[in-house]
């Protein structure tokens, strides 16, 4: 019984709050931030929690794009891990057909993202002022998640640490619980500097960073015989310029090292660093080594996802108009969208065992401090990747904001179900702590 008050309560509470949800999305959608520059977003999420009667704090960790909104007091302590930063390049008008702005967009969904954590902690906290439930909520607006940056800093500074749950979800083009391994990542520069020559008089006399950043590919990729199947190496030049005609004296290229499992990402990673070491010496250069930044894999917890899952299955997932399938039909066919014409589904069955995904994020960080869950929400249709002009004209209109609605009213009913039952919540930490 108290389960179904909870839904109906915030359920209730989704629909008065809607208009104010949607205009946050849709203004930090139209005021896309990439990474560290999100002052706009920030303010505007921040601004919502405000009017929500939440208490907000800046400048979390260094970042000035950080805070945490908080309500409540005493235990539990139940965290909703925001985001809001755009990707570059990514600008997109909300059609089905490419139309590039030029500028940063939201390719991932963080204008959806950020609202629904919001949303799910405005919603809860109705629910706990009615039936006089005793805790804590805290928001946290967490920049800088794309360039993995954010909630790794943020977690090290131990803005985490007295939580008892983190919760957050991502849109994604379906719905379910993400019981997934996320990638261990380790992302680094590496800088090559040789002797300018003229490459045609005194080429004896040059040094080439670019052959040592040649060579040191050529090792990584004949390294990746030599490593476990789910290690993933990908590089980019990130400084080749220079006429022909003078050897390069400087060179650069940014790696990503990623596995399942940090200690086979770490491995990778430190057999990189010989490949560029020894390119360094047959090229007679030297090699400077930059870690951006790293985080270990998902930590997944089998209790939150079934907590979380039962919720999902009492909300009704979202009912689409003759005209969003329409647009989901433009946008499928302009962009080459894998679906057979299945746009939209149900919820997913919760799996038996973790998913190993092939990408990574800084939430990783945070399950390895305290127990993490994350959901997923159908904010684009089948077949949409993300970081794609797709996802970014989706996350702008109807279909993503009902994809983020059905996101915060999970979340908030999952929390739900955890103050309901402290018994749950000690199985938590049992389980996290093995």
């Amino acid at each position: 019984m108290m389960g179904t008050l909870a839904a109906e309560m915030i359920g209730k509470w989704m629909k008065e709050y809607e208009g104010k949800l949607l205009d946050t999305a849709d203004f930090i959608f139209c005021h896309p931030e990439v990474s560290l520059k999100e002052k706009a977003s920030s303010r505007a999420l921040a601004g919502c929690l405000e009017q929500m009667g939440f208490s907000v704090q800046w400048e979390l960790a260094g970042f000035e794009t950080a805070f945490a909104a908080q309500w409540g007091s005493g235990r539990p302590v139940i965290g909703f891990l925001a985001e809001y930063d755009a990707l570059p390049g990514l600008g997109q008008e909300v059609t089905a057909t490419h139309a590039p702005t030029g500028e940063a967009g939201h390719g991932c969904g963080h204008n959806l993202l950020g609202t629904a954590c919001a949303g799910a902690a405005g919603a809860l906290k109705a629910w706990m002022e009615k039936e006089r439930i005793p805790g804590t909520i805290r928001v946290y607006g967490c920049p800088a998640e794309e360039i993995v940056v954010g909630k790794i800093r943020m977690n090290e500074a131990g803005v985490f640490d007295d939580l008892d749950v983190a919760v957050t979800w991502h849109p994604f083009d379906r719905n379910r619980v993400s019981y997934d391994i996320w990638q261990a990542q380790d992302i680094k520069n590496y800088r090559f500097y040789g002797t300018a020559a003229h490459a045609s008089k005194h080429p004896e006399l040059g040094r080439s960073a670019l052959d040592a950043a040649e060579l040191m590919n050529v090792g990584v990729n004949y390294l990746r015989e030599h490593v476990a199947d789910d290690v993933r190496m990908h590089y980019t030049y990130t400084n080749t310029d220079g006429p022909a005609n003078i050897v390069p004296d400087h060179a650069a290229t940014n790696y990503f090292i990623r596995s399942s499992k940090w200690e086979r990402t770490e491995d990778a990673s430190s057999r990189v660093d010989d490949c560029a070491r020894g390119a360094a010496i047959m090229t007679g250069t030297r090699v400077e080594i930059e870690r951006v930044t790293k985080n270990k894999e998902m930590k997944v917890n089998r209790t939150l996802a079934e907590t979380f899952y039962h919720a999902m299955e009492e909300v009704p997932v979202p009912e689409y108009t003759g005209e969003e399938l329409e647009f989901a039909a433009k946008i499928s066919k302009e962009a080459g969208l894998a679906n057979d014409g299945v746009y939209f589904t149900g919820l997913e069955p919760l799996e038996a065992e973790p998913v190993r995904l092939a990408i990574g994020t800084d939430v990783s960080d945070v399950s390895h401090t305290v127990p993490t869950v994350m959901l997923s929400a159908a904010a684009m249709c089948k077949g949409t990747p993300l970081h794609h002009w797709a996802a970014t004209a989706q996350a702008g209109m109807s279909i993503g904001t009902k994809g983020m609605l059905y996101a915060a009213e999970c979340m908030a009913l999952g929390c739900a179900k955890l103050l309901e039952d402290p018994k749950c919540l000690e199985k938590v930490w049992e389980e996290h702590r093995k």
